[in-house]
């Protein structure tokens, strides 16, 4: 006998064809991974207007942040955290539509981009595998151009028969199968609101990216730690013109240093009391 699930799938399979006098027209599954997002996920789900269902995967949050999604959609799941890459694939194979919008809580569509995607969802056009878009950052309170930061082009837009994510730790990616083509209008991503939030943050992906160098055998040299955040500031300010961008561009590029002088100095410490751990034992 056909499960809810099962019926639910064909029906949305069916629901994907036309009839001789309509127009073909796309559906898509939007998914949201959360935590703690109680601030954001309102605003996030909102944005979505273009989005046939919406999904929204959360790692055991402890705000009010399920209370809210599931006030705004009926897909919502609680999943152990596995990684970025697990908990959105896991989001794209609950859907009911082969075509995913991956949005992270602290992402909007934005109205130009929302109109892009209806349009793509009516074009008769054979479809590329996936799409990428432009992600214009708010830093501070303020949108950033420069500094590197933007257009900082995201693949969001997928056929999920031709695309998976990938990577572990703090950094994953869509490994797309097939062709990828640009869309216009911007994701708007909400960065960091308060320097105390950027702190906490540099600190919370430092150690995440620091056990990646690790799981990797790269541990950094005393050199490096000493000589790349004065490469990576100059780099940020200078080269990708955070000069531009006012105080802001100068904070960019002092917590792009900061970030990358943390994360080598907690993967020399970490290789070196792996290594402290490995001769106590031998002596033993």
């Amino acid at each position: 006998m056909p499960t809810k699930k099962s019926d639910a799938r064909i029906a949305a399979q069916l629901g994907d064809s036309v009839s001789p006098n309509e127009k073909p027209r796309r559906r898509i599954s939007a998914t949201i991974i959360t935590l703690n997002e109680e601030r954001n996920i309102a605003d996030a789900i909102e944005s979505l207007s273009f989005a046939d269902e919406i999904i929204v995967v959360d790692s055991g949050s402890t705000d009010r942040t399920l209370e809210i999604a599931r006030g705004l959609t009926e897909r919502v799941y609680v999943k152990e955290w596995r990684g970025y890459s697990a908990q959105k694939n896991f989001a794209a194979a609950e859907a009911l539509h082969d075509w995913i919008f991956s949005l992270d809580a602290d992402e909007r569509v934005s109205p130009d981009l929302a109109t892009e995607i209806d349009a793509f969802k009516a074009s008769p056009d054979q479809p590329a595998s996936a799409y990428e878009m432009s992600r214009l950052p708010n830093y501070l309170g303020g949108w950033v151009r420069h500094s590197g930061w933007y257009p900082d082009r995201k693949v969001r837009l997928y056929d999920r028969r031709k695309a998976r994510w990938v990577g572990d730790f703090v950094h994953e990616e869509l490994q797309v199968d097939g062709v990828v083509k640009r869309i216009s209008g911007d994701l708007l991503h909400y960065t960091v609101r308060t320097v105390s939030e950027h702190v906490q943050r540099s600190d919370r992906y430092t150690t995440l990216a620091a056990e990646e160098m690790l799981a990797r055998g790269r541990t950094p040299s005393i050199l490096a730690i000493a000589l790349a955040p004065p490469v990576t500031f100059f780099r940020s300010y200078v080269l990708k013109l955070g000069l531009l961008d006012g105080i802001r561009g100068v904070a960019i590029a002092f917590f792009a240093a900061y970030y990358v002088f943390l994360k080598n100095l907690k993967s020399w410490r970490k290789a070196n009391e792996t290594r402290t751990d490995s001769d106590n034992h031998d002596n033993h």
